[in-house]
């Protein structure tokens, strides 16, 4: 079973942006559905947005209208852009694929972390 790597995380202060990016390790994700997670230190992951593998996209209320989730089929990733990242934005994140395709059954894998200083 493969595993996801999510990269792009940083520090940033409140308002600024960061542009997370997610791919498989060494398998193609374009198959799948992705979905991006969170969790915050002491606290249960949560689901931010999520992507079909035919485009139909949904986001948590916390994010809508700041994050945008994008494929790229070319580069073989999903994207996630963050804008006016606020504090309670901080946590690890997370992609995690869905789907029929059996590589989509992959492992959460490490994270990146995001920290919004206010």
């Amino acid at each position: 079973q493969g595993q996801m790597v999510a990269s792009g995380g940083g520090s940033v202060q409140a308002g600024g942006s960061l542009r997370l990016s997610c791919t498989g390790q060494g398998f193609s994700i374009n198959t799948c559905g992705m979905a991006w997670y969170r969790q915050a230190e002491g606290a249960q992951r949560e689901w931010i947005s999520s992507t079909t593998d035919f485009g139909y996209i949904t986001y948590a209320d916390s994010v809508k209208g700041r994050f945008i989730i994008s494929s790229d089929k070319v580069k073989d990733t999903v994207n996630l852009q963050m804008n006016d990242l606020k504090p309670e934005d901080s946590a690890m994140y997370f992609c995690k694929p869905f789907g029929g395709d059996s590589v989509c059954a992959a492992d959460w894998g490490q994270g990146t972390q995001v920290t919004v200083s206010s």
